[in-house]
């Protein structure tokens, strides 16, 4: 009797394994959860981020750029906005020069937009909310 026991106790086991494991899987492959407000990267972290979701806005900038101060909480609002369809990462030049260098970014703000890992778009200079938002449609459509 106690080896029954011990033999339905190991099927258990073995199957409550199987099925961690299955959701495990389940959720490597799925998309990280997208997030609701801007995320700060860096050079390292870069061509990870750009591939992990499907369309993500790259906000080059720094502390000492006013048009960059302004649009801050432009992103910030369409970064809750656009929840769960874009991705808003704001990746500092000072701190981070190799990315700035590799898209050979001249001027700040520079927006670079990938969509699937691949860029599509670059938009420099500060703008309207309404005029990003805009911008943000037309990609979205495709």
């Amino acid at each position: 009797m106690a080896w029954e026991e011990d033999e339905e106790l190991r099927r258990l086991r073995e199957a409550k394994l199987r099925e961690m494991m299955r959701k495990l899987a389940k959720r490597e492959r799925a998309e990280p959860k997208m997030p609701d407000r801007p995320i700060t990267i860096t050079d390292e972290e870069f061509d990870q981020v750009v591939r992990s979701y499907g369309l993500v806005v790259v906000d080059l900038w720094a502390p000492w750029c006013g048009p960059c101060l302004v649009m801050a909480p432009i992103i910030e609002e369409l970064a809750k906005k656009y929840a769960g369809r874009v991705v808003f990462a704001k990746l500092n030049v000072d701190e981070n020069p190799l990315t700035a260098m590799k898209y050979d970014v001249r001027a700040i703000p520079t927006f670079l937009v990938f969509k699937r890992g691949r860029l599509v778009a670059r938009w420099i200079g500060a703008m309207p909310k309404e005029a990003l938002e805009a911008r943000l449609s037309k990609l979205l459509a495709r």
